[in-house]
């Protein structure tokens, strides 16, 4: 079956566009108070997406700078935005054909500008009652209760009053710092440590530097020094030497000399007598001697007068103990390097003790009352040197049994002994230089034993001594 050919028509004419819907119409009151909420609402009752994203979006860089910043213009940069966004919202409205009073819309952005406005008014008076409270505990130099109220600082008080919460930021740091400088400084009493005492007056004097900060840093301080003396009289005399060396630096700080100048002269002579214990006597003369420099009408003046006189006598015995320690014969030790003990028993005759040194081989024969072996007891020093010849007493023949043809002519002396007689109370060199033993010569027999092939005799000979010609001979020397 076939069909006949189809032929196209004229084309048809295009259909005509719609017209334009026309802009709903709007409330210019609404839209002004839905942006005064600075979210763009406004935009929104325009159906303005774009610009609605874009005023909210503002708004929030704007109050994330506030809060990280602190920096007031950006509170006025905000207040600006809110009013371009009011005027901008307003001009926009108005611009449309038709104009209506939406009453529903108005009383919901009314509501909603309101509770923005009323809140961020609220946050404000909050952060500054805060301030307020922060600032009064920092004047009464109460860190615990300045801290405590800045604690009570929220997002919402930096989003709407940074500036006015951010000094109470300073405030806390200052604090913190002040506690660390609390701790240095209770580890420094302590302790006695000088070191962590100047760390804690160098963080005290930071914050000092910072305006504000003097009742706080007063605090701290008072508390530091009202801890002195402690239980360490040393460790309170290094403490108090340090703050009375520190200098003036005008301002708080300089509380601690009047505090120095009140505990450190107790100190100075606990610590001296603590020290005399612990037989540290150089170190606790120079504490005395510190007292003395320093405060010379102090009501202790006398002790320290003592102590020092004590801290010497023993300086002194301690160096006299060591000579006689180190004395090996007559030409060493206190024999070479006499030093005196002041508080030796005085030198009388008749009476006292002598320290006898050196070669000893007579002097051991002394009577025990003659002699001590304690420096303390010793009222003279007397050092022995070798014996030597002393005055001929008598020359004698002898025969030598072997040969009668060899006889020996032998001289007997006395027993000469060379001295060195110190006074010991003031080391000063007494009389005699030395002594001489007499005893009995030309014994019927003298042996005496020969070496190598010739017989050279048994030589010169020291009289033959007893206990009472040595006591005798030494009995003037010694005073006795």
């Amino acid at each position: 079956m076939t069909y006949p050919a189809y032929a196209p028509g004229p084309p048809l004419p295009p259909e005509p566009p719609e017209p334009p819907r026309p802009p709903a119409p709007s409330d210019p009151s609404a839209v002004a108070l839905g942006n005064a909420t600075l979210l763009g609402i406004g935009y929104l009752l325009l159906r303005k997406w774009r610009l609605a994203a874009i005023a909210a979006l503002g708004t929030a860089v704007l109050l994330d700078l506030i809060a990280s910043t602190a920096e007031t213009w950006y509170e006025i940069l905000l207040l600006l935005w809110w009013a371009a966004g009011i005027a901008h919202g307003w001009f926009l409205a108005r611009r449309r054909p038709e104009h209506v009073v939406r009453r529903g819309q108005r009383a919901g952005t009314l509501a909603l500008a309101l509770a923005v406005v009323l809140t961020a008014a609220l946050l404000r008076v909050g952060a500054y009652g805060i301030e307020n409270r922060v600032t009064e505990a920092r004047e009464d130099g109460d860190c615990e209760a300045a801290v405590a109220a800045q604690g009570e600082v929220w997002w919402g008080h930096r989003l709407a009053g940074a500036p006015v919460v951010e000094p109470g930021d300073a405030v806390v740091e200052a604090c913190r710092r002040l506690e660390r400088a609390a701790a240095t400084l209770a580890r420094a009493a302590r302790r006695g440590s000088t070191e962590d005492l100047g760390r804690g007056f160098g963080t005290l004097a930071g914050v000092l530097n910072e305006p504000g900060n003097e009742q706080t840093v007063r605090t701290v301080l008072d508390a530091f020094l009202d801890g002195l003396p402690t239980d360490d009289s040393c460790g309170t005399a290094a403490l108090t030497a340090w703050l009375r060396d520190r200098g003036p630096s005008h301002d708080v700080l300089d509380r601690s000399a009047g505090t120095a100048a009140r505990t450190e002269p107790a100190a100075l002579v606990g610590c001296g007598d603590h020290l005399m214990t612990e037989d540290a006597w150089q170190q606790a003369r120079a504490h005395y001697r510190q007292l003395l420099d320093t405060y010379p009408d102090d009501t202790r003046t006398g002790e320290a007068r003592d102590g020092v006189r004590k801290a010497t006598l023993a300086i002194e015995l301690d160096h006299v103990r060591g000579l006689v320690e180190s004395t090996s014969d007559a030409q060493s030790g206190y024999c070479d390097k006499p030093a005196k003990y002041g508080a030796a028993p005085p030198y009388r005759k008749g009476s006292g003790r002598a320290l006898f040194l050196g070669d000893t081989e007579y002097t051991d024969r002394l009577p025990g009352s003659w002699r001590t072996g304690d420096p303390a007891k010793a009222a003279l020093v007397v050092c022995a040197d070798e014996a030597e010849n002393g005055a001929a007493v008598q020359t004698c023949r002898y025969e030598n049994k072997k040969s009668a043809y060899l006889p020996h002519q032998v001289t007997f002396y006395k027993v000469k002994i060379p001295l060195k007689i110190y006074e010991l109370r003031t080391g000063k060199r007494l009389d005699p230089r030395s002594v001489q033993i007499g005893g009995g010569s030309c014994p019927s027999v003298l042996r005496y034993t020969s070496y190598g092939t010739y017989d050279l005799g048994p030589g010169d000979q020291f009289v033959s001594t007893s206990k009472s010609g040595v006591r005798d001979a030494f009995r003037p020397a010694v005073g006795r």
